[in-house]
């Protein structure tokens, strides 16, 4: 592993988008329907921090192939035919779990998640081929091999990894959404080549609901899970995050990382219910980056992904911030001009009362949320740490 701060080669990243990301999905009152890929990549651009010839790479369609290395045969011609008719008929809405308000049908409905998952597996072979990469329309680590699960149509970290595994590598996924990342965890349960990291709201109150601590802590196997509480501050994710992860990359000694990083941890967002600021955020992907194993040349072997984050503002200014960490870029915290524009172009006021709303259209970064460290989050923490198998001897 390389020393935290080691310099990172310049231009040994790639960002990964398309076009077809700037096009209407999901629908007005979904969550999802708002700018976020199209909205970070022109907030990068805004900052002058993308050389497009040498470092942004666009997106492919995932082919059946690769598709069915995961999910069903059934299911991936269920959402074909459904993008095919332009509507879900009655039996994939009761076998499949679309069409409904959490898995809605929308112009593109298997084509856009199809490419966000090529792009995916573009991301592993980026790695593979000595660079970092950054997909940001990736992430959707909940779906199933048959079912749509919480947003998330097709599961791109799964054949991320597959493609990284494929290669003979033994991967760390780390998982920093608000969200259990269980579909990926229940996709590698049995390959001990693959270990699985989440640090993410208990259960017990948020999505998947799977019942809280009693089933989400993960003491067992290849699977590591924090469970947290609500209104969780920054010190308390510092303590939590920097405290479990130089343990799970010493236990798992990956051959690469792959990070989900979606942004539904920080303060503002709507579907979150912790109280963390981006630039905590972002000081765990430094150290993600920081600890991955390198190519000869110094570049880490890690692949980025996006994931949840629901108040796009927010969600662009951090993942502005996880491309210059890739990129090895400093970005000044003041908003460009044209990237103030920007966000102000934004059809966004769920928050505009709040005394930091106009904040966000002047720094990257947020107001300071540190607060006590709570005995439950410290227990939490110290519990995983002696109880898990793989983490006892780290």
């Amino acid at each position: 592993m390389a020393a935290s701060g080691e310099p990172i080669p310049a231009g040994k990243a790639t960002l990964i988008g398309a076009a077809r990301y700037r096009r209407f999905s999901y629908g007005d009152n979904h969550p999802l329907g708002i700018p976020r890929v199209s909205l970070t990549i022109d907030l990068i651009q805004a900052y002058g921090a993308l050389d497009e010839e040498r470092e942004y790479l666009i997106g492919r369609k995932a082919s059946d192939r690769e598709l069915t290395g995961f999910h069903t045969r059934d299911y991936i011609l269920a959402l074909q035919r459904c993008e095919a008719l332009g509507k879900v008929p009655h039996r994939f809405r009761e076998q499949h779990n679309l069409g409904n308000f959490e898995n809605p049908w929308f112009p593109g409905f298997f084509s856009t998640p199809a490419v966000a998952t090529g792009s995916s597996i573009q991301g592993a072979e980026e790695v593979l081929a000595g660079r970092m990469a950054f997909n940001p329309a990736g992430g959707m680590h909940h779906a199933r091999p048959d079912q749509a699960r919480g947003f998330c149509y097709l599961n791109d970290p799964v054949m991320g990894i597959q493609r990284l595994r494929r290669a003979g590598k033994r991967v760390l996924y780390i998982d920093i959404d608000a969200h259990h990342g269980d579909g990926v965890e229940m996709a590698f349960a049995d390959d001990p080549e693959v270990v699985t990291c989440s640090l993410h709201m208990d259960t017990g109150y948020a999505y998947p609901f799977a019942g809280g601590q009693a089933t989400d802590t993960g003491v067992h196997g290849n699977a590591v899970n924090l469970p947290l509480p609500r209104e969780l501050n920054d010190t308390e994710y510092r303590h939590a995050f920097h405290t479990l992860w130089p343990r799970v990359v010493e236990a798992a000694a990956p051959d690469a990382v792959v990070l989900q990083a979606g942004t539904d941890i920080l303060r503002p967002d709507p579907l979150g219910k912790f109280t963390v600021s981006t630039q905590t955020f972002l000081e765990a992907v430094t150290a993600i980056r920081d600890a991955s194993p390198r190519h000869p040349d110094g570049t880490p072997k890690l692949l980025a992904l996006g994931g949840g984050g629901y108040h796009p503002l927010v969600l662009a200014r951090c993942w502005a911030g996880v491309w210059a960490i890739l990129s090895g870029r400093e970005l000044p915290e003041a908003l460009p001009e044209s990237g103030r524009e920007l966000l102000a172009e934004v059809d966004w006021d769920m928050d505009e009362d709040e005394e930091w709303y106009p904040g966000l259209f002047e720094s990257r970064l947020d107001p300071d949320l540190s607060g006590p460290l709570r005995p439950e989050v410290e227990a939490a923490v110290e519990g995983l740490l002696r109880d898990h198998p793989l983490l006892r001897g780290a």
